[in-house]
């Protein structure tokens, strides 16, 4: 990490990224230290598969978070990609958060951290996270068990989930911190684009419906991301004609609505997307944004589970999305999802690239 040019000895400043096995609460820890979430979060193991940078800043100074994937025992390209980001970020941070869950036993995926941690000589707090799920009498000895293996230069237990004694994580860590002048502005609070932040979100939804099989499999790309003013519905005029008789009438409706056995196509097809409710919601607002994206997964069989029966479980993907989405661009939006296969993805360099997994050197 490059040295401050200004000595500002009023304000802490430095970088600090979180690290652990998967599944250990980092995301969800990093949220709630910024106080906003920025990272997805799910049971599912290997959820974040980048590094997300998030910014905090206060009187004490800045700390620019850098969240990881969980380092874990690689099957393939893009697990191999993920344990690379997780590993070259060590090397460019001031302090580290060693994130482990409270417990005694300490396996192969912790000894391999340790040995990277050593390697890579910073300082270390290490976090015992999920307190929350443990009795205070255990504490002790999770932490005597960890003491064994490496020194630190804190130690804090905690609960991300509960956001239980967070500010005192966080006072740990501006202690660490070397003086010198912020690196972003106020306002800065991540480097994640909006676009970015869409597709992370669609993928969010996608891991918690899913069965397992599934989710380690998918990717989202946004096509397109648009803004649109949105046209009030016109009010319909009283016809100055004289109404024909009744019985025209009944065969004007029979020639446009059929039967009324046959289905409506266009409502079925915006269901499959994930937009029919958009439509019907969104009259009423000055803005809509139009969003197309694609999930991307390995086989025809996992496009069939992530579709559903007659199109619910992505209907159900794009109405959970669309509600934090919302949120993120402050206007009505109108999401359409597509299921796309591209098989073997995960072990293609290219078509990892394309889905935003770049190399990293």
């Amino acid at each position: 990490m490059q040295e401050n040019q200004n000595n500002n000895l009023s304000m802490k400043c430095g970088y600090v990224t979180l690290i652990g096995r998967p599944n250990v609460g980092k995301s969800t820890l990093m949220n709630h230290l910024i106080g906003q979430k920025i990272a997805i979060t799910s049971h599912k193991p290997q959820t974040t598969r980048g590094r997300i940078q998030t910014v905090y800043t206060d009187d004490r100074g800045q700390i620019v978070f850098l969240d990881t994937p969980g380092i874990h025992e690689s099957k393939n390209k893009l697990g191999e990609y993920m344990v690379k980001v997780a590993t070259k970020t060590m090397e460019e941070v001031d302090l580290i958060l060693w994130l482990v869950e409270p417990s005694t036993f300490i396996g192969a995926g912790e000894h391999m951290i340790i040995d990277q941690l050593r390697e890579c000589g910073k300082q270390v707090i290490l976090v015992i996270n999920k307190i929350d799920t443990v009795s205070g009498e255990g504490l002790k000895s999770f932490i005597d068990a960890y003491k064994k293996e490496m020194e630190y230069a804190d130690i804090v237990t905690v609960s991300a989930l509960k956001s239980d004694n967070l500010d005192e994580l966080m006072q740990r860590i501006f202690d660490r911190l070397p003086y010198g002048d912020p690196f972003y502005d106020d306002e800065t609070l991540t480097d994640q684009s909006e676009r970015d932040i869409v597709g992370e979100i669609i993928r969010e939804k996608a891991l918690r419906l899913l069965s397992d099989e599934v989710p380690h499999g998918i990717a989202v790309t946004v096509e397109t991301m648009k803004t649109r003013r949105a046209v009030a519905p016109a009010k319909k005029k009283k016809s100055k004609h004289v109404h024909p008789p009744k019985k025209n009438a009944n065969v004007a409706a029979k020639n446009v609505q059929g039967s009324g056995d046959a289905p409506d196509l266009e409502a079925m097809l915006a269901a499959l997307k994930g937009g029919a409710k958009d439509a019907a919601d969104v009259s009423d607002e000055t803005e809509i944004m139009d969003i197309e994206a694609s999930i991307i997964c390995e086989r025809d069989s996992h496009k069939g589970i992530i579709i559903g029966k007659g199109g619910a479980m992505l209907k159900k993907i794009g109405s959970q999305a669309r509600v934090d989405i919302e949120k993120l661009v402050g206007c009505k939006v109108n999401l359409q999802l597509f299921v796309k296969v591209r098989k073997d993805w995960r072990n293609d360099t290219v078509q990892m690239k394309n889905f935003g997994y770049k190399n990293t050197k």
